[in-house]
């Protein structure tokens, strides 16, 4: 019986080991609003995932409802009148969690935390849904720390909260500032902003933070952390990381106007460092970005 205990012993601290051993890389939690929001930064999540053997999760706010406008051929493909909005958004959100969980697999997103909180209409207000008129902000809190407790993660990943951002955008990167803030944990995640660009578009872009919203802050301190979608690799340097978001975004049959408007556009991922994050973990963030640019297939150190 002694042999036997200690044989299971044995065995549970070795699978232990392995799956520690299996996932030696940083360990990320995005934070988005609707699905396809992840699309603005895949290729620094699909790095992560598959190049430095890190683990990603993704919780989404919304039940992507409000998502029906565009879609003339998505509603020939699902075989639904998408436009009519009572069917919309009566199919849209099992729809649109598909095809999250499609855009996710290429990335290697690992767990999907639904809060299913109403998409209901275009608005760069962020008020009702962060005051809690609109979503269930105590919900959202007590599963976000939830979420935060089960697994220490080195960095949450959100949309930068720009003014022209949407409402349910700068909410869910307000709301998983508070829960970072709230963490008490010993290792708190560090929280990074991104944004999809062109290179010569950071030298003109000015963001400090969200007016009425101080946990939107930037440390100015801290440098703009980028990744360059267009290293090139492969025979002939056809191809680029550019590919990782164009599968991403084509899983999105409903959101027509995604494909359209954001396939090939932006060449750069970049991330901003929230002056609530400890100012000590910006070399971190910076080793980070090194390694994600010397791994995988394409290096190119130099940007």
């Amino acid at each position: 019986m002694y042999k036997k205990l200690l044989a299971c012993l044995f065995l549970s601290f070795s699978f232990a080991a392995i799956f520690a051993q299996s996932n030696p890389g940083p360990k990320v939690l995005i934070v988005t609003s609707h699905p396809d929001d992840e699309t603005t930064f895949p290729v620094t999540v699909y790095k992560i995932v598959h190049d430095l053997k890190g683990v990603a999760d993704l919780a989404l706010m919304t039940d992507g409802q409000g998502g029906y406008r565009n879609t003339e051929l998505a509603s020939e493909y699902y075989g639904l009148n998408l436009r009519d909005s009572s069917i919309g958004r009566t199919y849209l959100p099992a729809i649109r969690k598909r095809e999250l969980m499609a855009s996710g697999k290429i990335m290697g997103i690992r767990n999907f935390f639904f809060f299913d909180q109403v998409d209901d209409f275009y608005s760069q207000d962020p008020k009702p849904y962060v005051g809690g008129v609109k979503w269930d902000v105590a919900m959202i809190e007590k599963k976000l720390d939830q979420i935060l407790s089960r697994t220490s993660y080195d960095y949450v990943l959100v949309l930068l909260p720009t003014p022209d951002q949407h409402g349910h955008h700068k909410t869910a990167s307000l709301m998983a500032l508070r829960a970072v803030k709230r963490f008490v944990g010993k290792n708190k995640p560090i929280v990074l902003g991104g944004l999809e660009m062109n290179p010569p578009e950071l030298d003109t872009f000015n963001f400090s933070g969200l007016k009425d919203y101080p946990e939107s802050r930037i440390n100015k301190q801290a440098p703009v952390f980028t990744f360059h979608r267009t290293a090139r690799f492969g025979f002939m340097n056809l191809v680029s990381y550019m590919i990782v978001h164009d599968w991403t975004i084509a899983e999105y049959k409903s959101q027509g106007d995604t494909q359209n408007n954001y396939m090939n556009k932006f060449g750069m991922e970049a991330f901003w460092f929230f002056d609530q994050n400890d100012e000590s973990a910006i070399p971190k963030v910076q080793r980070l970005f090194e390694q994600l640019k010397s791994s995988g297939f394409a290096t190119n150190k130099s940007k």
